[in-house]
């Protein structure tokens, strides 16, 4: 298989992963959808797709948790925000925590990806 293609394997279970992470994240809203989308997803590409690039999914657990840091980019504590009308505050969480989990996830994913590459390259 082309290496071009390979990555659009990876690429696609990354954003599998990432659709499985923000389901679970929004578990009491649209979560249920995505979960639907996400597993139908990765049934198709476990059919159809490059098998090695499945990692790309673990890869893409931790897109959600970037987005979750940036939401408690404030934090942690009571964050005000002021605005013409009033003002609103909100308790937020420590962002640091989520923006490691997110960078090892992305990290694991791309190296065990391209590890597996390398391998097969080698052996190919």
């Amino acid at each position: 298989m082309r290496r071009s293609s390979q990555w659009g394997w990876f690429l696609a279970w990354l954003a599998v992963g990432g659709c499985l992470a923000l389901g679970l994240v929004a578990l009491l809203t649209v979560g249920v959808v995505l979960l639907v989308v996400g597993g139908a997803a990765a049934v198709l590409l476990l059919r159809k797709g490059h098998r090695d690039a499945a990692v790309g999914g673990l890869a893409g657990l931790g897109l959600p948790l970037f987005y979750l840091a940036y939401l408690n980019r404030g934090g942690p504590g009571n964050v005000c925000q002021v605005s013409a009308s009033g003002s609103t505050c909100t308790d937020e969480c420590a962002p640091v925590p989520f923006l490691v989990a997110g960078a090892v996830l992305v990290a694991a994913g791309f190296v065990v990806f391209l590890l597996r590459e390398h391998r097969h390259r080698g052996t190919g």
